[in-house]
């Protein structure tokens, strides 16, 4: 729902037709954030840090509201939106996919928070990019879904 990175940061639940945007948050981790609580007006707009910026930032971080992070639901259904090349070639996808949200593993301190494309390819919320856009469809799909967690395959016991 928001990665264990996030929990430090006030969040909320997303809603239904609402835009999102990936933001990299002062403690380091990428999430998602509404680009009005990022003051953003035109997603498109939105830059990545440079690399100075980010470093200086990291010691001396800029005095500004707290951006809550926006929690999504395993199973909810959204639109990712500019997809950079690398990503549509290395996960055979377009510049706009229907993906669903979900949870690799159930591991602690680990990144959890993924997207899964219609065709299984999962991508982790740390690898997409800062600014990239984000719809939410419809979390009701959410309700009753479990996270899918790595299942240890079992050795049957028979007895001789």
């Amino acid at each position: 729902m928001c990665d264990y990175s996030l929990m430090g940061i006030p969040n909320r639940l997303a809603e239904e037709g609402e835009d999102l945007v990936a933001h990299r948050f002062p403690t380091g981790p990428v999430g998602l954030a509404s680009p009005r609580d990022l003051c953003i007006t035109d997603p498109l707009q939105a830059q990545p840090q440079r690399f100075w910026s980010a470093l200086r930032n990291l010691s001396d971080p800029p005095k500004t509201n707290a951006v809550p992070a926006v929690c999504v639901p395993p199973g909810a259904r959204l639109v990712l939106q500019d997809i950079p090349r690398r990503l549509q070639r290395d996960f055979g996808v377009g510049v706009v996919e229907e993906v669903t949200f979900t949870q690799r593993t159930a591991a602690v301190h680990t990144y959890r928070d993924a997207v899964r494309f219609k065709n299984g390819q999962e991508i982790l919320l740390q690898e997409l990019g800062e600014g990239q856009r984000v719809r939410v469809l419809d979390l009701s799909s959410a309700e009753g879904l479990e996270p899918v967690w790595e299942q240890r395959s079992e050795l049957p016991f028979r007895r001789r």
